[in-house]
Parts: structure tokens; C-alpha cells; sequence
């Protein structure tokens, strides 16, 4: 199929489109909305998705946005969303078609500014690479979108069908996540026929060649327990055996030597079919093996010896923070870990929470679920993960026309988000959501919630040149 085949259905202009670059004032753009979020600090504990959102938002209506097509709406004073809706053609015959939603989340996960051998919070190019918090998670994205919608808006492009942007807060920690706040409160303003969320799959490069893209078309359920033991406690000068450090810390060890089972999905699978074809010989018949009916357990535990693998087949969950005792000289009166688990689709916390008691086998300890404030509770939700929404070809024929035009070749591959996303709210309102993005970002580079975080400079510009085509895209329906 020629690249411009589909598009020619929906509209001639698009192609054109197809082969548009940015221009040097286009780059300055792209590059002055990016380096405003990196420098605005958005993380939970001392800054604001407010200030970012306040910004994006004076941007807008300099390009010519109505006030009335905008919203900064939330729960609290630091925590706010900004909803922005590009209007579609209002003339005698347009169409009436339902919005398309695309959620990015303003906020970003704290960095410490003795981790890291740059300033977090200062956005520096070097070396063919911009850095900052936020970088490839996700302000890469919001820029792209920002500046998609500023271009478009001054060239005087109108969609056939309402675009909404929505950069919201909380997705990555705190009580008052940006999405579900929306849905509950506001629908009016998200309401869509589909959703977008570049937070998940996206370009996959070696080297800053392209090696596929990934379409995220499901995602596992996140989930925090407390493995908790409490005892008298006592002088450190007499030890006795019920040593709830101990307890906890056994618990632990036999977590670290009992991996969950493998097993695949229908996501999985089409994503291990894809990558069968793109790896060295060893791995690939290591999948082959995966892949056959019954798994080959033998192959599934050599292939997990990779984590990405490990966490595509099979429910994990893992120790991440301890608290113990309270004094050096003490014997402990208690002891707590957390263990985050990311959970498979068609398996539920409460299913997880129980196979966690069996591992860990011990009377002493408790079990309990986390819930988003912090809250415990003695049993998890019962309810699995969503299954996966049908592949639209509305989303689908954009994604790889516009994949062919700019990486000639390249596989668009279903994956499973071995992470969590707000998708798991839009999902859950009815909203069919896909994961995918522009942004090129090289395997074994990978540094969102790292150190020195950072993504290629011509990577970033060329994701905002993928986001004007997607935009004009899913625009023209």
C-alpha cells in the first residue's frame, strides 16, 4: 500500500502534510515549550502541575485558542488539569463525530539533585541530547502535543471532529490523579470516542535507528502491599528468635526465589510474534519455545533472565522500601516492607495478595493492601484488569501510515505496559485507550524515574513532527 493510500480516503491535505519537517521557527518552538515544563518543577512534594499548567495554557491563547475552549479544573490548589479542546469546523456540513482524547500528565517523579551529575530541573543539551526530569517521561510528550496544537492553530488548520488535550496531575504519585479526577467530576469535559495516551508504547530505537513501534494495547494493574510483623521487642543484649526484621526479611528472600508463573494473553503473544522476527537466533528460538502450546517453562526462565521479557510474561511483584525498629540498641517491635506488584491482566489484586500469603508462608506476618492514600485494607479489590479494547482501524491506519512515511519498514507491534497508566482509568470509563508515541527511545537507555534522565535532541523534534501528523490524522477522522 502506498503511504498516502489510506490517507487519500480522508482528506489530500494530509498527505502534504506527510511531508512537512519542522522549520527553524518550529524547532525554537518545540524547543522553548520543552525546556518551560523541564524547568517547571511539577513533582509531588514541592512542586506544582498548577504553574505548568497555567503556562501551557497562556501559550494557547496566544496561538488564537478561545478562553471557553479551555479549562484549568482539579481537586486542590498545586493539582490541577488543564483540559484544551481544538475545536472542529463549525461551517454547514461538518461533521459531527465524536472527540478524540489524548491524556498526557504534567507531573514527574522526584530527582534528587546529589543523584544526578546534572541539575534535574534545568534543561541542558549536550552532547546530542537534551536532559531533565521529565525528559522521557512524560514532558517530551507534553510539549509535542503543546506544540502540535500551537502550529496547527497558526497555520489555520480546523479538524473535523473535536481534539482534546488533557495534561493532568498525579499520575505518577499522590492521591489526586488528574485522570480519574476528570472522569468523575468533569466527563463532559474528556468525554471521547477513543483515547490516546503517549505514556506508553511508542518508537523503540538501537542506536537512533528505529526498530519498531510499539502499541501498547493492554497494561498490567498496579498494586502495593504491606508485609508487616510486629513483636515485644526487648533489649538488644538478649536477642530471641521472633525477630520481626527477620520475619519480614525471610518473607522477602523466599518473594525473591518464588517468581510468579508464566503465562500469555493474546497481546503478549502477537508481541512476542513480533519480536521473534527481530531477534539474534538464540533468543528467537527461546521464544519459539514461549510460544508453543504448552510454554516451555525451561525457555520461559532463560528468556526472563531479561527484564523486559520477565515482566511481559508474568505477573511480578517486588520488595521496593523497609521500615524496622527504633532504636540501635532495641530489639525491633516491628517491621514493614512494601512490595509493588504489577499484575497481569485477568488476575486481580486480592488474587495476588493471597498467593503472596502462600509464599510467604509465616503466621507472623500480615498481608494488607495499599490503597491510593495510603490506607490499608485487610483484602485488595477482587476485580481483574480490563480485558484489551479491539484494535480501531481509525487509530490503527494513522499509526502506520504515518510510521511508514518517517521510518520506512518499521513493525507497529501490539505490546502489554508492563508499568501502569492512566489508561487503566479511561479503560475503566468506557474509553478505549492506545499507548504509542513518536519520541524515540533507545533500548538500554531507558531512564524515566532514573538518573540523568534524557532523550536524543533530533529524537524529540522528530516525535513532535510524528504528533502534527497524528494530530492531522485522527483530526480528519
Amino acid at each position: 500500500m502506498k503511504v498516502c493510500a489510506f490517507v487519500a480516503v480522508m482528506t489530500i491535505g494530509w498527505c502534504a502534510a506527510q511531508a512537512q519537517t519542522l522549520d527553524a521557527a518550529q524547532r525554537k518552538l518545540a524547543r522553548d515549550v520543552f525546556q518551560q515544563l523541564i524547568e517547571t518543577n511539577t513533582t509531588h512534594s514541592t512542586g506544582s502541575t498548577t504553574t505548568a499548567a497555567e503556562a501551557m495554557r497562556k501559550r494557547m491563547l496566544e496561538a488564537g485558542f478561545a478562553p471557553g475552549d479551555m479549562e484549568i479544573v482539579g481537586p486542590s490548589a498545586k493539582r490541577m488539569n488543564l483540559v484544551v479542546r481544538y475545536r472542529a469546523d463549525s461551517a454547514p456540513g461538518a461533521s459531527d463525530a465524536k472527540p478524540v482524547l489524548v491524556i498526557c500528565h504534567l507531573d514527574v517523579v522526584e530527582a534528587k539533585r546529589e543523584d544526578w551529575t546534572v541539575d534535574p530541573f534545568k534543561f541542558l543539551e549536550r552532547d546530542g541530547f537534551f536532559y531533565g526530569r521529565g525528559t522521557q517521561d512524560m514532558k517530551d510528550s507534553d510539549a509535542s502535543f503543546v506544540t502540535s496544537f500551537l502550529i496547527l492553530k497558526k497555520q489555520g488548520w480546523k479538524p473535523k471532529r473535536d481534539i482534546i488535550l488533557a495534561l493532568t496531575a498525579d499520575e505518577e504519585s499522590g492521591g489526586e490523579n488528574g485522570v480519574e479526577w476528570l472522569l468523575t467530576h468533569r466527563r463532559e469535559l474528556v468525554d471521547a470516542v477513543f483515547a490516546i495516551n503517549p505514556d506508553a508504547g511508542g518508537l523503540v530505537t538501537e542506536n537512533a535507528k528505529p526498530v519498531e513501534m510499539d502499541l501498547e494495547a493492554t497494561e498490567k494493574v498496579y498494586a502495593d502491599f504491606q508485609v508487616s510483623a510486629t513483636n515485644p521487642g526487648g533489649h538488644s543484649s538478649r536477642p530471641v528468635p521472633n525477630n520481626a526484621i527477620y520475619a519480614v526479611a525471610d518473607a522477602l528472600g523466599r518473594l525473591e526465589r518464588t517468581p510468579f508463573p508464566a503465562e500469555l494473553n493474546a497481546v503478549t503473544r502477537a508481541y512476542l510474534q513480533a519480536r521473534e522476527k527481530l531477534e539474534a537466533p538464540v533468543r528467537r528460538r527461546l521464544i519459539e519455545q514461549v510460544l508453543a502450546k504448552p510454554i516451555s517453562l525451561t525457555a520461559a526462565e532463560e528468556l526472563s533472565k531479561d527484564p523486559g521479557y520477565n515482566a511481559t510474561l508474568r505477573t511480578t511483584c517486588v520488595a521496593t522500601m523497609m521500615q524496622a525498629g527504633h532504636a540501635v540498641n532495641a530489639l525491633p517491635g516491628d517491621a514493614e516492607a512494601n512490595v509493588n506488584c504489577r499484575i497481569l491482566p485477568g488476575h486481580s489484586p486480592e488474587e495476588v495478595r493471597k498467593r503472596l500469603v502462600a509464599i510467604f508462608h509465616d503466621s507472623r506476618l500480615k498481608v494488607e493492601f495499599k490503597d491510593n492514600d495510603g490506607s490499608l485494607q485487610a483484602t485488595a479489590p477482587e476485580r481483574a484488569a480490563i480485558a484489551p479494547p479491539p484494535l480501531r482501524e481509525d487509530v490503527m491506519m494513522p499509526l502506520k501510515s504515518i510510521t511508514q512515511a518517517m521510518w520506512p519498514g518499521t513493525p507497529v507491534v501490539p505490546e502489554m505496559e508492563t508499568g501502569a497508566s492512566d489508561s487503566i482509568y479511561t479503560m475503566a470509563a468506557g474509553i478505549p485507550s492506545y499507548g504509542f508515541s513518536g519520541m524515540g527511545i533507545d533500548e538500554g537507555d531507558e531512564r524515566a524515574h532514573g538518573r540523568d534522565e534524557r532523550i536524543r535532541v533530533e529524537a524529540y523534534y522528530t516525535g513532535v513532527a510524528f504528533t502534527i501528523r497524528l494530530v492531522r490524522a485522527v483530526g480528519e477522522e
